[in-house]
């Protein structure tokens, strides 16, 4: 009985966490939320926020984000039309995960070099 407990409680962690990291997996999706979080929200400040990424890449992934409904693609009806994209609310709730492992890459990074760990309160502050 305790096999079978143990097995279902592995699985009703690793299905919701293979569901989130479906929706923001990849090399660019992070870094694009990212980017779109501290105030980029025009695809070249967006696309030049992020070394590396191709335009077709950067549309390709914020097309995705709006289909999973963390940003939104706003549309101003003028002369040249000007598009931007913000996150959507619900997009917000990813902050503390991006801190976390903003948080566990610096501690990684401190462990490799052989520096000691520091505590994340120590990195916000």
């Amino acid at each position: 009985m305790t096999k079978k407990k143990e097995h279902l409680d592995c699985l009703n962690t690793v299905k919701p966490v293979r569901d989130a990291l479906d929706v923001i997996s990849g090399k660019w999706k992070l870094l694009i939320i990212i980017s779109i979080s501290v105030g980029n929200c025009r695809f070249t400040d967006i696309q030049e926020s992020i070394p590396g990424i191709t335009p077709r890449a950067l549309a390709k992934e914020l097309k995705d984000l709006e289909h999973h409904m963390l940003i939104k693609r706003l549309i101003v009806e003028s002369y040249p039309i000007k598009i931007s994209y913000t996150l959507d609310d619900y997009a917000k709730s990813l902050t503390p995960v991006i801190d976390a492992l903003k948080d566990w890459g610096i501690n990684h990074q401190k462990k490799l070099d052989g520096n000691k760990l520091i505590d994340s309160k120590e990195i916000s502050s």
